[in-house]
């Protein structure tokens, strides 16, 4: 029972649905793929791609990866610690700060991110491919290369207090 309270807790958002097409001896064989991110609202946030015959499988494989892969996300009030550029293959993501009461400034891929992790005033710009799949990866390297101020100021020996000055 408390694990169903668990999954519930999480938030799942479709970000891409593809048919993909097969051709054989007797026609086309139809296939699905689905791109799905999942998060708490808290900073936690995954991604995953799941394929299958049907549609409702596929969505439901990608939420299981999504699940399984999900990341801890620095958050410094409503927004990130600081400027970063995410890069994977051709696409890049350049994630801002925002001042409180901006909102989430972003399209596509990167919103459905954003509003999963409960981060509310960001500055995003997709740079590159406008391949879904490579944005949300772009993102979640960008996610990697942020510093966690409270583990940045205990690896330098002093307070947080003391580092933002």
């Amino acid at each position: 029972m408390v694990q169903s309270n668990r999954e519930h807790e999480f938030i799942e958002k479709l970000i891409k649905l593809n048919r993909v097409a097969k051709v054989v001896k007797g026609g086309r064989r139809f296939s699905f793929s689905a791109l799905t991110v999942v998060g708490d609202q808290k900073g936690r946030v995954g991604y995953g791609f799941g394929k299958a015959n049907d549609v409702a499988e596929a969505i439901r494989k990608s939420i299981e990866k999504a699940k399984q892969n999900m990341v801890k996300v620095p958050v410094k009030r409503t927004t990130i610690p600081h400027e970063v550029l995410g890069t994977f293959k051709s696409a890049q993501v350049l994630l801002k700060p925002a001042a409180p009461g901006t909102g989430v400034i972003a399209g596509g891929p990167v919103r459905a991110i954003m509003d999963a992790a409960g981060i509310h005033d960001i500055m995003c710009k997709s740079l590159g491919s406008k391949n879904a799949i490579n944005i949300t990866k772009a993102v979640f390297q960008g996610f990697d290369s942020l510093y966690d101020a409270k583990k940045l100021a205990r690896d330098r020996g002093i307070t947080l207090q003391e580092m933002w000055g």
